[in-house]
């Protein structure tokens, strides 16, 4: 029903053997697109008087009114690349009829990347949200920058069922997501995708022409069909819900609304030629990731 910082430092190990530089990724569970590298970002190094053959279009028109003389900009590729986590808390990843809760296989996933893109010498930020918290890791390098990531995720909120109803939180997160990220960034999204419309696909979009994007999409059995005949109950651990089971109609038009969202997620993906995996909540998402992020 959680994680603990324990389990999520226990990932440096298995993430020496994720290789987050994939060409196409092909996942356990369905999906599979291929994704083109974007170039790494061009970083400005410093302006130098103008020299024959410098390329015009980077004249640096500052310096050179400020001096009256001919100055160009010089810039240096970028060596590492920004990796970006952006994790969703909401209240729909605080469920499962099976195995962990869909928040706690995206934490240990994204907890995973964050050791695998430290262990690769790359920046590692994030995006944490639910409905009313929304937390941000600026890229930086290192092991403490993972620590930091590890320790905020644990001491979220949303654990403790603190958060309140925020329809627009998904949108919200993306367009903040599509603020703050550099171009040629490998951005990794772990979540439900509940709330996705046209708004959030077109910041993904946005958000695809110019990085490397995956998704990783969690799901639990009870959302896909429903059980056999019966009267039910659950239970979030202070409330009871009754589920009667049994109508051929009601689970026809319930399996249908997962499998449109299913396949509206993947038809997006496709699109904007970004990585689709996805996981059930019974399923080891560790596995799910090291194996689709492995096969090209």
């Amino acid at each position: 029903m959680r994680v603990s910082l324990a389990e999520l430092l226990r990932l440096v190990g298995p993430a020496a053997r994720l290789d987050l530089k994939s060409e196409q990724t092909y996942g356990l569970s369905g999906g599979g697109f291929l994704s083109p590298r974007r170039g790494r970002g061009m970083e400005y190094e410093e302006s130098l008087p103008y020299a024959p053959g410098d390329d015009v279009r980077h004249l640096d028109w500052r310096v050179i009114a400020r001096t009256g003389k001919p100055y160009t900009k010089h810039f240096r590729e970028e060596l590492e690349r920004p990796v970006f986590i952006w994790l969703d808390l909401r209240a729909s990843m605080m469920f499962a009829t099976r195995g962990a809760y869909k928040a706690v296989r995206a934490a240990r996933a994204a907890a995973l990347s964050a050791w695998a893109a430290a262990h690769h010498g790359d920046r590692v930020g994030a995006i944490l949200f639910a409905e009313a918290t929304h937390n941000e890791l600026r890229p930086r390098r290192g092991r403490a920058a993972v620590l930091r990531l590890l320790r905020m995720l644990v001491e979220h909120p949303a654990w403790r069922g603190a958060e309140r109803s925020a329809a627009d939180a998904f949108v919200k997160a993306l367009a903040r997501m599509a603020r703050v990220t550099r171009p040629g960034s490998l951005l990794l999204l772990f979540s439900d995708f509940r709330g996705l419309d046209e708004t959030a696909e077109a910041l993904l979009l946005r958000l695809a022409a110019h990085n490397d994007v995956l998704l990783m999409n969690f799901y639990d059995a009870l959302e896909q069909s429903l059980p056999p005949a019966g009267h039910y109950r659950m239970s979030d651990g202070r409330r009871l819900l009754a589920l009667e089971t049994g109508d051929a109609r009601a689970e026809r038009a319930h399996r249908d609304r997962f499998e449109r969202r299913g396949e509206r997620l993947a038809r997006l993906a496709r699109r904007c030629r970004m990585r689709l995996l996805t996981c059930r909540s019974d399923e080891d998402s560790i596995l799910v990731l090291q194996h689709g992020m492995a096969r090209r």
